[in-house]
């Protein structure tokens, strides 16, 4: 029999899974990666046996002839199967980095939609139609939404790019990614974190965020130490910032009840 929710109130479990990490090379991107919970690293700088983590080197491999003959469409497919389907411990998945996904998606599209017998097309405007950018499209919407569906902490890391003005000065930094592919991604994370590394400190702050995270209401006492670590990432307790808003409403009508009384009095004589 279906059993109806006890009539109280409750303190909401409320944390954050999904982020999107950017900024220089060896600015702390991958290091605060793998400060999550039982993290795989899907990685991209041929550099996967060095990490201290579990990681799987994704590439497009080709054959002797250059044509890909197990894509990174095909092998990000497979791995996403694998963490949702198969018995693991990983608590946490890393794209590191997303830049080079996009990419490698891009030269797998290119590559599959090449006629046979002909050289394989550089460009998606190159195929007739549109029909390769929707290929392409598709492919990272579909990996995006897929890893939102697992039930881990993912986490994109992206480089970072700086704008500068006339005269050369750098007036903002922000992640490599086309603006396009920033907010698709972004808008499927909970956290956007800029890192960057200041003389010999490192600095983590929060860049955007879908909502304010109250530490009372971070259920996962790991990713709450993470948090903590990083600025603006989480406010303090929502219940004791609420007790404090009362206190003070309270001691605001009283004072003022005071001066009426006060007045009232005053006006008696």
């Amino acid at each position: 029999m279906f059993k109806l929710p006890e009539n109280k109130p409750q303190i909401p479990k409320d944390t954050p899974r999904n982020y999107f990490i950017y900024g220089e090379t060896m600015s702390g991107k991958s290091y605060l990666a793998n400060e999550f919970p039982n993290p795989l690293v899907l990685n991209t700088d041929g550099n996967a046996e060095a990490n201290s983590v579990p990681s799987i080197q994704l590439v497009n491999e080709k054959n002797e002839q250059g044509r890909i003959t197990n894509s990174v469409i095909k092998q990000l497919g497979e791995i996403l199967l694998a963490l949702q389907t198969q018995k693991h411990s990983y608590e946490t998945v890393v794209i590191d980095v997303i830049d080079d996904v996009i990419e490698m998606i891009k030269i797998a599209v290119c590559d599959e939609l090449t006629p046979a017998g002909k050289p394989r097309l550089k460009s998606l405007s190159e195929i007739p139609y549109g029909k390769g950018y929707d290929f392409f499209n598709q492919a990272i919407t579909e990996l995006v939404i897929d890893l939102k569906a697992l039930p881990m902490n993912v986490i994109y890391i992206s480089r970072q790019v700086s704008e500068y003005d006339d005269n050369g000065n750098a007036t903002k930094d922000k992640p490599s990614l086309k603006d396009k592919y920033v907010n698709l991604i972004n808008g499927n994370s909970d956290l956007m974190i800029h890192v960057e590394k200041l003389g010999n400190n490192y600095n983590r702050e929060v860049d955007r965020k879908r909502k304010t995270y109250y530490a009372d209401q971070v259920d996962d006492k790991a990713i709450l130490k993470i948090l903590a670590t990083i600025r603006g990432a989480v406010e303090p307790a929502k219940g004791n910032a609420q007790r404090k808003d009362e206190v003070a409403k309270t001691g605001r009508k009283a004072k003022e009840v005071a001066a009426k009384e006060t007045t009232s009095d005053d006006e008696l004589f």
